[in-house]
């Protein structure tokens, strides 16, 4: 039976600072490293098994799909198609500020206004619907673990 584990990636300074990372490409913290190698020790443990760990191309994710990688032999590969939701102007402000509170209830209906280029996702219910139709592609064929960021799956 095929299977599919999500994991977060590790902690990054913006995580800690409590902004918006989104498309923005920001590191792991030495605690991100940590959270990550445990990571990989809990699938040992646990016997998790997987034929390949996929991550977005932004280094949060690669990182922490490399670490738990090297733990448990699993083969890692970055994914495009797992790429992190660009908030635009709001990268690196405030998770809760006001401003990005304020636009949260419409920024699927105004992509085109925050993003830098038009968004391929007209509606929540498109962009969930792209999020499936990957997920089933890629189980097709392996088990598999997934690293990105919580609010992407």
């Amino acid at each position: 039976m095929k299977s599919v584990y999500f994991v977060r990636h590790g902690q990054t300074v913006w995580n800690v600072e409590n902004k918006i990372c989104g498309a923005t490409d920001i590191e792991l913290t030495a605690l991100g490293h940590e959270q990550a190698i445990e990571t990989g020790k809990k699938i040992l443990e646990k016997k998790i098994e997987a034929d390949v760990i996929l991550y977005s191309p932004l280094v949060r994710a690669k990182d922490t799909a490399l670490h738990i990688s090297e733990i448990t032999g699993i083969p890692a590969k970055e994914e495009m198609r797992l790429k992190e939701q660009n908030f635009g102007k709001y990268e690196s402000t405030p998770r809760h500020g006001e401003e990005f509170e304020e636009a949260k209830p419409k920024v699927i209906e105004c992509f085109e206004h925050i993003l830098p280029e038009k968004s391929e996702y007209a509606t929540n219910d498109d962009l969930f619907a792209y999020q499936a139709k990957v997920m089933k592609e890629l189980i097709k064929e392996n088990s598999f673990i997934v690293i990105g960021r919580g609010g992407d799956y």
